[in-house]
């Protein structure tokens, strides 16, 4: 779609981005949103493309995934045997409402930045307890959970200008063995609910994260793996507000599918996992 109240688009910024942040300013990464509605309220396009952040590193530390790093690049990158949550990755690029077209251009930052309650890499990297590197206009930098970045539908803790420069995926969560179940009406449609389950084999501890059902990510945390009773009343424990309602399901739907779907992940966890 073209936007017609653009006047500006900066194609070389500065390396670090921000200082002249004015309103009608838009961060422009694989642009798969921004140009696909319109966009009355912006008169300027600072292109991030152009700084060539480094897409993918993998260490002892775990993953670094760059902010403009494409869903196709993440898709394909390798990653270490051990890392056994890794195999949530393919599956998490897979639940894009997209073509490999918009994988080609459709970012890991953005679809976190846009913060709905379907986005994919926003399951993947709460659910692998993930940080988020941000950068302020005025060059502070600060660390922020995954789990608490979305506040809500469309709503994240983002200040004006301030931008998402990476994602760290820490190297013990994705050593845990995994589980994740996913249901949407067509087998390409938006997600109804999107769930990730973790399992630490050393301390016990198992990680649920619910998402696509919800307005926000919401993570539950079990010392050991809950019986199945434990965890269905966390489930219904949850405010009835946090329930997502579109035409993809109605909240009692997504919940329904959420306490059905947790409890399949325990019981794949507590048999053992997927190898």
């Amino acid at each position: 779609m073209d936007l017609n109240t653009v006047t500006e688009v900066i194609r070389r910024p500065a390396d670090r981005p921000g200082p002249d942040w004015r309103e009608g300013d838009a961060w422009l990464a694989g642009g798969t949103w921004l140009f696909s509605v319109e966009q009355p309220a912006l008169r300027r396009l600072i292109d991030l493309t152009a700084l060539r952040w480094v897409p993918l590193v993998a260490g002892d530390h775990g993953l670094e995934i760059g902010a403009t790093c494409t869903i196709r690049d993440l898709y394909a990158f390798p990653l270490p045997d051990d890392w056994r949550a890794g195999s949530l990755v393919a599956p998490s690029c897979e639940a894009f409402l997209s073509s490999f077209k918009v994988w080609n251009a459709a970012t890991v930052g953005g679809n976190i930045c846009m913060s709905l309650p379907a986005g994919p890499m926003i399951t993947l990297t709460v659910a692998l307890e993930a940080r988020y590197e941000l950068w302020a206009p005025d060059g502070a930098v600060r660390l922020v959970e995954a789990v608490d970045f979305v506040t809500g539908d469309h709503r994240n803790a983002l200040a004006p200008g301030e931008i998402l420069r990476r994602v760290l995926l820490p190297a013990p969560a994705l050593r845990k063995r995994a589980a994740h179940r996913r249901f949407s009406l067509t087998q390409l449609g938006r997600s109804t609910v999107f769930l990730i389950g973790t399992h630490s084999p050393d301390t016990g501890e198992l990680l649920l994260t619910v998402t696509a059902g919800t307005t926000r990510p919401v993570r539950f945390a079990f010392d050991a793996l809950p019986d199945a009773r434990t965890l269905q009343e966390s489930i219904d424990a949850l405010p009835a507000d946090v329930w997502f309602a579109d035409p993809n399901g109605s909240p009692d739907h997504r919940r329904h599918l959420t306490r059905h779907f947790a409890e399949e992940i325990r019981r794949e966890l507590d048999a053992g996992g997927r190898a």
